[in-house]
């Protein structure tokens, strides 16, 4: 796909780009170079190929998704401004 004055004074406008007459020449032909490396790409062979998120090999460490109670009530509880038997204290807020 060529580029011409035109076109970039379009894209321009849509972008909201202010672009002077003697810039259109110049953007054209440096997004033209954008464009052909992008075509460029598009011809590299992929196949066989899997989707990745990075370039370095990773797998996250993971453990047993197991349901507890915590087991530590005592010191969670112990952070608190106010407790009694075991549970949070909080000020009553309705009537």
């Amino acid at each position: 796909m060529a580029l011409d004055k035109a076109t970039v004074a379009r894209i321009a406008t849509l972008a909201r780009i202010r672009l002077a007459e003697a810039e259109l020449e110049p953007m054209a032909a440096g997004l033209q170079g954008i464009l052909d490396w992008i075509e460029q790409l598009g011809e590299v062979d992929t196949d066989g190929v899997a989707p990745m998120a990075s370039v370095a090999e990773m797998r996250l460490p993971t453990r047993d998704d197991t349901v507890t109670d915590g087991g530590n009530r005592d010191a969670v509880v112990g952070n608190a401004p106010k407790s009694e038997k075991g549970f949070f204290t909080v000020p009553k807020v309705v009537e």
